[in-house]
């Protein structure tokens, strides 16, 4: 890892679904990290083509209807496939920045008409260099997203640090944190869709739990972001539907950025590499703070890290 590093989070409205422009403003917060300085950059959970927040999709036990279908089609049109000419676009930009990009994204497979929530990778260089897809929706995400598995638990081993990460409540699950830290994850990223003022201590545990720099980051969406065909459906949900709380959290669980709430922005820190090692001389999650002799712990198909320029 670089002595310093200069890493941006980026809270923003999408463009609620509508792809195209969802696009555009990637590239556009891309080129204004870039005059930022960023080194890195992390966009929200699903920041295309939105989360779908306030959708039920009609969902009932037993029971589906032509109306889910027509909002999962809008949907699944409105998401990203990893060979589309979109993703062409967003790894261009990364490249004409020289910056790292982690962008969360709704995901179209390839075969079938599967959605994924995934974290797409791309490398300074333009390279897109991976995925990860969201391991357990939660709730009535399940209806919507399929699940992931341990072959999408990347970690890439670049100039910058050691970068991986979890989206939303995977955060929550013990073992799959741990499958980050022992990839020995530096830079960790925390997308989400979570506003509330409780995430802020999941992330901050992350931060001290790992030893590692800890990157939240949420959309910022009211009502009247929303397209006018999806109005019907957001009687009851307030006019903010998500406050954003993105943040930067240094190993300690100090704040370096944020948190920011409702407003778009773009915050930025300096990583700096000795506050790692300095933060391990009284604990190591995977080093002299574990006991390989009571606990073992594996994952399956998890890839090695990927070595990145």
């Amino acid at each position: 890892m670089k002595k310093e590093v200069k890493v941006g989070v980026v809270q923003a409205t999408p463009a609620l679904f509508d792809i195209k422009r969802s696009v555009e403003l990637v590239i556009e917060w891309i080129e204004r990290g870039k005059k930022e300085g960023c080194e890195m950059l992390l966009f929200p959970e699903a920041f295309i083509p939105a989360y779908p927040r306030g959708i039920s999709y009609d969902a009932v036990v037993g029971r589906r209807t032509e109306r889910a279908r027509e909002l999962y089609l809008d949907y699944w049109n409105n998401s990203i496939s990893e060979s589309s000419t979109y993703v062409a676009e967003i790894a261009n930009a990364a490249k004409e920045a020289n910056m790292f990009v982690a962008l969360g994204v709704t995901e179209r497979d390839e075969i079938g008409g599967t959605l994924y929530c995934s974290i797409f990778y791309f490398g300074s260089n333009g390279e897109f260099l991976g995925k990860h897809r969201k391991l357990k929706p939660t709730g009535l995400e399940r209806f919507v997203w399929g699940e992931g598995d341990g072959t999408t638990l990347s970690t890439f081993d670049t100039s910058l640090g050691k970068i991986g990460g979890l989206i939303c409540w995977e955060n929550y699950m013990p073992l799959a944190r741990m499958s980050m830290y022992s990839k020995d994850v530096q830079i960790y990223l925390a997308p989400t869709a979570d506003s509330r003022e409780s995430w802020q201590s999941t992330i901050q545990h992350i931060a001290m739990e790992g030893r590692c720099y800890v990157l939240g980051c949420n959309q910022m969406v009211r009502k009247e972001d929303y397209p006018e065909r999806y109005q019907e459906f957001l009687t009851d949900e307030p006019e903010i539907m998500s406050r954003g709380g993105s943040a930067i959290i240094a190993p300690n669980g100090e704040y370096l950025a944020g948190p920011l709430w409702d407003e778009e922005g773009l915050l930025t820190a300096v990583l700096d590499h000795d506050t790692l090692i300095k933060s391990k001389l009284d604990f190591d999650v995977v080093g002299h703070y574990s006991r390989n002799d009571v606990f073992t712990f594996e994952t399956n198909g998890q890839p090695l890290s990927k070595k990145c320029d």
